[in-house]
Parts: C-alpha cells; sequence; structure tokens
C-alpha cells in the first residue's frame, strides 16, 4: 500500500493524493495534469516527479498512441562547482 500523502513533486510540494485526486476529476492527460498542478514546474523541471506524474495521468486517462510523454528539461541557470565554493 502506497503513503497517499507523500509528496511527488518536490519542488511544488505536490503530493500523491493531489495527483490522483486531478486526473480522476478532470480526466487529464499528463501535460493537463502538469498544468493544473504545477508538478514538474519546480526548479528541477521535472527529473524527480516526471514518470510519476505521467504515471498517474496514463493510468486515469490512457495515452493516444500520437500523444508524448512529459518532457524534462535542465534547470535555468547552470552552476559551476567553482561557483559553489572557492577553488585553491
Amino acid at each position: 500500500m502506497q503513503n497517499k500523502s507523500m509528496i511527488v513533486c518536490r519542488c511544488e510540494e505536490i503530493s500523491y493524493d493531489e495527483l490522483v485526486e486531478s486526473a480522476s476529476k478532470y480526466k487529464c492527460s499528463a501535460r493537463e495534469l502538469k498544468l493544473r498542478t504545477r508538478a514538474g514546474m519546480g526548479y528541477c523541471s521535472g527529473r524527480t516527479c516526471r514518470t510519476m506524474v505521467d504515471t498517474i495521468a496514463n493510468l486515469h486517462y490512457p495515452r493516444k498512441n500520437n500523444e508524448v510523454s512529459l518532457k524534462h528539461q535542465a534547470p535555468i541557470r547552470p552552476v559551476r562547482f567553482s561557483d559553489l565554493g572557492e577553488v585553491k
């Protein structure tokens, strides 16, 4: 049994419950679920939660053959390791 209140999207603090509730209520695709809940729209751009959001949406509204699953992208500003600490 899964913990229904577990956080799926850590960046936006979206829980499993919220995702399942939205997906079942609106019968939405993965993209629509992302837009409705903001899951996958945080700092990591969905690198940690994209698969779970896509899976939940696909369970409640099966993807059509031509529909693409969610993508992820790199954060807006890459940071060099030398910027994080002093290089000696």
